[in-house]
């Protein structure tokens, strides 16, 4: 029963490509949306636990929200995939049964050069998002936060879904913050952002399903 949502989900995820540096459209805010709808639904169906079905449906509302155009749309976008890391933070950290500072200890070297990235955000990026300054130095509080989460548990599946899943944010931060709509690598940028974020959220369910 899980095979079919996930394959419709990566059939979607793969008709978004050509999309991801189009203009905003109702047909291309529904394509993007239906790959992380569908990842949700084949963890409910799995019987994976609430808060990995929720962080899986509250990033397909966040992937709404970024492919409508304003800031209004932006925020909503931002809150979304906020609240889909709290429910990750909560997935990984009932899977290790440990605190978040037991990162520096089950991974130390991964965990300082993530909270490094963390910290030079102020240099490369919130300076540069003007009255967004706040919502995404709260963003990337909470996405280190997933991260260091995630150091908690055995390296597998879900690790680097989550690895992934902050690198996809990384580019995506430089893409909308940093780089200038006629930038000759913003097409690149966007058939990464996508490629690495899927494969992230991929990853994260296929680490639920494997136990």
């Amino acid at each position: 029963m899980t095979n079919l949502p996930i394959l419709l989900g990566l059939f979607f995820a793969a008709a978004y490509f050509p999309l991801t540096s189009s203009q905003p459209s109702w047909s291309r805010s529904v394509i993007k949306t239906i790959p992380l709808l569908a990842f949700a639904i084949a963890a409910f169906v799995a019987g994976l636990g609430p808060y990995l079905v929720a962080g899986l449906f509250l990033s397909a509302l966040g992937d709404f929200g970024l492919s409508r155009d304003g800031d209004a749309s932006f925020l909503y976008g931002l809150s979304a995939f906020a609240l889909a890391h709290l429910a990750y933070i909560l997935h990984l950290l009932g899977i290790s049964g440990t605190q978040v500072w037991d990162a520096f200890s089950s991974a130390p070297i991964s965990a300082i050069v993530l909270v490094g990235l963390m910290m030079s955000t102020e240099l490369w990026l919130a300076t540069h998002t003007g009255h967004l300054q706040w919502p995404v130095r709260i963003y990337v509080v909470i996405i280190g936060v997933m991260g260091l989460s995630a150091l908690t548990i055995p390296f597998g599946w879900t690790v680097v879904g989550a690895g992934l899943f902050i690198l996809s944010d990384v580019i995506l931060a430089i893409n909308l913050f940093r780089m200038s709509d006629t930038h000759h690598h913003r097409l690149k940028a966007g058939y990464a952002i996508w490629a690495f974020y899927i494969a992230g959220q991929m990853l994260i369910l296929w680490g639920g399903l494997q136990g």
